[in-house]
């Protein structure tokens, strides 16, 4: 292609109605909500995974023998349409986004499967009637791929991530964070006697006893976490048996007696198993049974 060396007569379309392909074997009603599928052709909405919201079809072509493409239906693809509504809703849904249920009825995200979204409701009429404004699902077109949640927002799962920094593995928002959120440490509540210490990510424990008690350690769920333990109460001695050694000594076990006692264990992996190491140690007494 070449820049312009002379005027051009150009080509528009306002945008308000377009014509579309129609899909093979389907038919199209007259005012129904449409979709285009991944190949690109016209069938009536539905709530199936893959649509796109396109309009609303402004009359009927019933393609029912025929093959992609055979005949095309026009879709009014601006302005506000009365839709049926899936569920009950009040006045305060205005302003909520929508999605398809069929080819005329729509729902809020919460009853709906697969999001595709067509439009914000404009308008109450009634518990089971209002006006929808359908640009939105126009204008973002590929918003079906991203919105899976009650607030439409784009979802970690759909938004992808590049390491510059050989951080990670993980390509995608939603899986980067479920690697990141168990190395950020957290207040996690005494487990109580003779309960489990959770394994499963960074986290700060107090424990408090109201005689001799004992806790359970297992091995690490991740490499990398660290656990945190002290004695918050001493209320008598606290035994805590860890499901493998914590250091080279071989020590498996941790006695508390006294509040302020903490040790902080690390997270890594040796010959291949993942196990606790002693990061540090202020007052505990180690040993091993």
């Amino acid at each position: 292609m070449t820049v312009l060396s002379e005027d051009k007569q150009i080509e528009v379309q306002d945008g308000v109605e377009k014509d579309f392909s129609v899909a093979a074997s389907e038919k199209i009603f007259g005012g129904a909500l449409s979709c285009v599928n991944a190949a690109g052709y016209t069938l009536e909405g539905s709530d199936t995974a893959g649509l796109i919201f396109q309009g609303i079809a402004m009359e009927q072509k019933d393609n029912s023998s025929g093959s992609n493409g055979d005949l095309d239906v026009v879709l009014r693809r601006r302005g506000l349409v009365k839709c049926v509504m899936g569920t009950a809703i009040t006045i305060a849904n205005v302003g909520d986004n929508v999605f398809l249920v069929d080819d005329q009825t729509v729902d809020l995200t919460a009853n709906v499967s697969n999001n595709i979204f067509c439009g914000i409701i404009a308008g109450y009429i009634d518990t089971t009637h209002a006006w929808i404004d359908i640009e939105p699902a126009i204008r973002q077109a590929d918003v079906a791929t991203h919105i899976a949640d009650a607030s439409a927002a784009h979802a970690a799962s759909a938004i992808s991530m590049a390491d510059a920094g050989a951080f990670t593995d993980e390509t995608e928002m939603e899986a980067g964070m479920q690697e990141l959120y168990p190395k950020a440490p957290v207040a996690i509540a005494d487990p109580g006697d003779a309960a489990a210490i959770p394994v499963t990510r960074s986290a700060s424990v107090p424990i408090t006893t109201t005689g001799a008690e004992t806790r359970t350690l297992a091995i690490p769920g991740l490499a990398g976490i660290t656990i945190s333990i002290s004695m918050d109460v001493d209320g008598g001695d606290c035994v805590i048996t860890v499901a493998a050694a914590i250091n080279q000594t071989g020590n498996n076990t941790i006695t508390m007696d006294d509040a302020g006692d903490t040790i902080v264990l690390t997270a890594v992996q040796v010959a291949s198993a993942l196990v606790w190491r002693v990061a540090s140690n202020d007052g505990c007494t180690l040993s091993t049974v």
